[in-house]
């Protein structure tokens, strides 16, 4: 049987005991304070011990993100130090500055005369104010303004951009060091997708070239050296030699020595990324050249369209995800392509151009889908000349200005709420 001195019976207790004669009182008003403390108690405790989303969150030092004032170091950041936060390099003036790690996004402001490595990016690196420096970047978006004299050894997936910039030069990344891989992957990056010669420049003045391209023998080495022995980065092995980099080595925009180009699609499948690197092993030494890359997804319609009369058996291999392609170039490279796939590739699901006579068309009609599917801008010597028979590809505009011109009006303001990130915090934990 239930008591009957129920929960609900003690709570009414206090309106019965109000008829109790005087002399009782003591007996009830030391009851019933204590109760009420000890509930008091109980509830200060609980608030006190309450906490908050914010408060479960690792606190940020906006000085651990951040490079500023230095003169004649070697300084940076190790694998595992950004895990994808925004990082600052300001106000550096001869410098040898290392990021080896994957970030959000990074500003370099009013630096001179340093060299500087940037692992992935996965979104925008922008220059501002910087004068005689030497790079390695890998990003989503590459944006300058106001600088000089910069030599760039450039990943970016998208267009990259130099507005009010001069003496700019650019080559293809080349670096290694053991975690990059993962980083790329970490930033959302397709080693496959480098555009680092579709330079577009906001600001062209008639008569100068702002921009040019870094002889095809450069070394990295003899712009950005490796870490002083000595330096906090000795125990990381790094490589700048073209056959170990993680993004292939690519002729780019610079105007190609054959007329012959072959197109070699790999199909989405567990090494598709494995088999692409085998197969520019094999073609470059062979002496092909590898003139660029993209990774994409393709729908149905868009397979009808690139591959026309082998589309439909090519249809039902999109679904499993991107397909990576690459585009050769040298006096018989359909036949040695063709002659690899069957040797070395044989039941890969994959796409070779099928002769001479229509490999120029099979380059340019997915390159052409590939750029419009990624928003870029046609532009080059040879891409010009080659597109001239799809002219209809050619009407890509400016669209991306006006957004570029309204995220220029935004990254300043981005950058200043990061860094008071912990006093917004605290100023709504009071309110």
């Amino acid at each position: 049987m239930g008591c009957c001195f129920s929960k609900k019976s003690r709570r009414k207790s206090p309106q019965k005991d109000s008829s109790l004669p005087a002399g009782d009182e003591s007996a009830t008003g030391n009851d019933l304070p204590e109760t009420n403390n000890t509930a008091l108690g109980s509830n200060s405790n609980q608030e006190a011990t309450k906490q908050y989303s914010w408060d479960k969150r690792e606190k940020v030092d906006p000085k651990d993100f951040m490079l500023t004032g230095l003169k004649n170091e070697t300084v940076g950041r190790l694998p595992g130090k950004l895990n994808g936060q925004q990082f600052v390099i300001q106000d550096c003036e001869n410098c040898n500055i290392y990021v080896l790690d994957h970030s959000a996004t990074i500003t370099i402001d009013d630096c001179v005369n340093c060299r500087i490595m940037l692992g992935p990016v996965k979104g925008s690196v922008f220059f501002r104010d910087c004068k005689d420096i030497k790079c390695v970047v890998a990003c989503q978006q590459f944006r300058t303004r106001d600088c000089k004299k910069m030599d760039v050894f450039l990943c970016c997936a998208t267009q990259p951009i130099i507005e009010s910039s001069t003496g700019m030069k650019f080559g293809c990344f080349q670096y290694y060091y053991p975690e990059l891989a993962f980083h790329f992957k970490d930033a959302g990056l397709s080693i496959f997708n480098n555009n680092w010669s579709n330079i577009h420049d906001f600001t062209p003045v008639s008569g100068e070239t702002n921009w040019s391209l870094l002889p095809e023998d450069a070394v990295v080495l003899e712009y950005v050296p490796l870490p002083d022995p000595e330096s906090d980065f000795k125990s990381v092995r790094i490589s700048t030699e073209a056959n170990r980099s993680i993004v292939p080595l690519t002729k780019g925009g610079r105007r190609t020595e054959s007329e012959e180009s072959c197109l070699f699609v790999f199909f989405a499948g567990d090494y598709t990324t494995a088999n692409a690197r085998k197969l520019i092993d094999e073609a470059t030494t062979k002496g092909f050249v590898l003139i660029q890359t993209k990774e994409v997804s393709m729908r149905p319609e868009d397979v009808n369209r690139v591959f026309q009369n082998n589309a439909e058996s090519l249809t039902e291999w999109i679904t499993q995800g991107p397909v990576v392609a690459l585009e050769l170039n040298g006096d018989g490279v359909v036949e040695a392509c063709r002659s690899i796939a069957n040797e070395m590739f044989n039941g890969t699901k994959l796409f070779v151009s099928e002769s001479k006579n229509t490999s120029s068309r099979d380059v340019d009609n997915f390159f052409n889908f590939a750029d419009m599917q990624m928003g870029l801008r046609l532009c080059g010597v040879n891409r010009l000349v080659r597109s001239s028979r799809n002219i209809g590809f050619l009407d890509v505009r400016h669209e991306r200005e006006a957004e570029e011109a309204q995220r220029r009006k935004t990254v300043a303001c981005s950058l200043n709420l990061w860094i008071r990130q912990d006093e917004t915090t605290q100023d709504f934990k009071q309110q």
